[in-house]
């Protein structure tokens, strides 16, 4: 049930992704003002993951998810019946979406914080349930992008928005259902009482145990930077590739499902058998070849199988990244601070993600997109040799299970107590 909700939440954001950014760039024809949306939407998450953890704790975990989508489908419904009703401008699309990232990123962290919880209850491996969970947030990403681009194309942008509504208020329910009687969704009782003071104490713990945990750090910085290009080739650079050089639509939405394909057989695959590989030179690996390729294919051609390829094949590579590294976090991090935790280590590796689509769309203005590629794959291939040299990285295969690390012992200086 709670993989159901996940699968169709997910499937609403990428029908968001596309359908926004399509419906700026139809409506403007500006890859820079798709770029301004992409920036408005992912802010507000940032922001809302630096503050939120100590509030998931607070308030519950299954009360903020459940939130988080009914607000996020509200959102979404604007911006079309705004559109219908003749009266939408372009700062109300950007204040939409700004609300859609500011009640998303909290309730994707209190679904995440459960997964041990829910492994633990179904007597799954934390390895194979990762494994899984990322397999249905492929599955979603599969399914929104292999229906999106064909929906924008039938339907119409506006109509696809609002089935994208549809589906955060599917997906509410079946989260609350799905973990109901599972102590760890409720709201967590608190020694302190609610207070400004206690407030800020709660926050920084999760912040100060990333310092101290040089693995989780050095992950966390890595992923600021790749997620930030990631989103400049997804809300930017390939929407106006497949506008200018391919089939449209049809193909954006094409080339999306290949890597989701994918990426989703990968993940599976790496929840199945991952337990007997190293994670370290499977991680460095993967990333290798999910980074730098599809810049260079998109950049020097203008066909459609060459890009198809290389994002199938980047996509069973990056299949298996995310399974390891929620491995290597939950095994990492004791139960009681991993609402902080997660919510820090989201806040950070987002923390230019906004800058991403932003400045992808002013540097296909000012050099052309086949430049704006090539620097940014440049830049995709520094930031994925990181795990090659640095010596911290391979500590991923050196991390226990919570069992072993005595109930969420914490590295000295962290300033977090046991619970």
């Amino acid at each position: 049930m709670v993989l159901a909700a996940n699968l169709v939440s997910i499937a609403g954001n990428c029908l968001t992704y596309m359908g926004v950014p399509w419906f700026v760039l139809q409506s403007t024809g500006s890859a820079a003002k798709a770029g301004i949306v992409a920036f408005c939407t992912l802010l507000p998450a940032v922001l809302a993951a630096l503050v939120t953890g100590p509030v998931i704790d607070r308030m519950g975990r299954r009360r903020v998810s459940v939130a988080s989508d009914l607000s996020c489908g509200v959102a979404v419904a604007a911006i079309p019946l705004l559109q219908f009703a003749g009266i939408l401008q372009f700062w109300m699309l950007c204040v939409l979406m700004a609300l859609t990232g500011l009640f998303r990123a909290p309730g994707e962290t209190a679904r995440s914080v459960l997964l041990p919880a829910l492994a633990g209850r179904a007597g799954m491996p934390l390895t194979r349930a990762a494994g899984l969970y990322d397999g249905a947030a492929r599955c979603a990403a599969l399914t929104g992008s292999a229906l999106g681009g064909v929906l924008i194309a039938v339907l119409g942008v506006q109509n696809v928005l609002l089935v994208d509504a549809a589906t955060f208020a599917v997906a509410a329910p079946l989260f609350a259902f799905g973990v109901r009687g599972l102590p760890q969704a409720q709201a967590q009782r608190q020694v302190e009482p609610a207070s400004l003071r206690a407030y800020r104490r709660e926050l920084a713990e999760g912040y100060r145990f990333v310092a101290a945990t040089p693995l989780l750090l050095g992950l966390c910085l890595m992923t600021l930077v790749t997620r930030g290009l990631d989103q400049g080739w997804s809300a930017v650079l390939l929407p106006v590739h497949a506008r200018e050089e391919l089939d449209g639509s049809i193909d954006l939405g094409l080339l999306n499902a290949a890597f989701g394909i994918c990426a989703l057989t990968g993940a599976l695959v790496y929840g199945a058998v991952g337990s007997r590989f190293r994670r370290w030179p499977v991680f460095t690996i993967a990333f290798l070849i999910g980074g730098l390729p599809r810049f260079v294919v998109a950049a020097f051609t203008d066909a459609f199988a060459p890009l198809a390829v290389i994002m199938a094949v980047e996509g069973l590579a990056f299949g298996v990244l995310n399974p390891i590294m929620a491995t290597v976090t939950y095994e990492t991090v004791p139960e009681e601070l991993r609402s902080r935790v997660l919510s820090a280590t989201t806040a950070v590796v987002q923390l230019v993600t906004p800058l991403g689509g932003l400045a992808a769309g002013l540097l296909v203005d000012s050099v052309g997109l086949p430049h704006a590629l090539l620097a940014v794959g440049g830049v995709y291939l520094l930031a994925t040799l990181c795990p090659v040299i640095f010596p911290a990285w391979r500590r991923m295969d050196g991390t226990g299970s919570p069992h072993d690390r005595a109930e969420g012992s914490l590295p000295q200086g962290s300033g977090s107590k046991q619970v």
